[in-house]
């Protein structure tokens, strides 16, 4: 790896705005962009990618995918629950451990492809570029 003399002092102004835009109170995240720069996001628009949770999906509609699993899992949980009823049995109560799971995950899936969604809009109307994986230690 090459020192970018250029690149570092871009990174330390970039590093003492973020640290300045702290000081007077606002909420801001420190990232590294895809090119590999820092750049001070504000804290809506960061999203979930990267960082919360460590998501190993980026993107809102891979999120969204998710999020379609997870209500095929809810609705497949109560029909496991309910088919034997049609055979005069007992409901299969086991089911709702994957009721509740795939509830609870369709929730918060959904609330990141939310969040993610939004983000990546104010970054566009912005004109801020897309955060890169990883968090940066400050």
């Amino acid at each position: 790896m090459v020192f970018d003399r250029e690149a570092e002092r871009r990174n330390n102004a970039v590093y003492a705005e973020h640290k300045a835009a702290l000081a007077r109170g606002e909420k801001r995240v420190l990232r590294k962009t895809h090119a590999g720069e820092l750049h001070s996001y504000p804290a809506d628009e960061i999203g979930f990618s990267p960082g919360r949770g460590q998501a190993q999906v980026r993107t809102w509609w891979g999120m969204g995918i998710l999020t379609a699993l997870m209500a095929l899992l809810f609705v497949t949980s109560w029909w496991i629950l309910l088919v034997p009823l049609a055979a005069g049995g007992q409901p299969f109560w086991g089911a709702l451990v994957l009721t509740v799971f795939g509830g609870l995950g369709a929730w918060y899936t959904f609330g990141m492809a939310r969040a993610e969604y939004q983000a990546k809009k104010l970054r566009k109307e912005r004109g801020a570029p897309e955060p890169g994986a990883g968090h940066v230690s400050q």
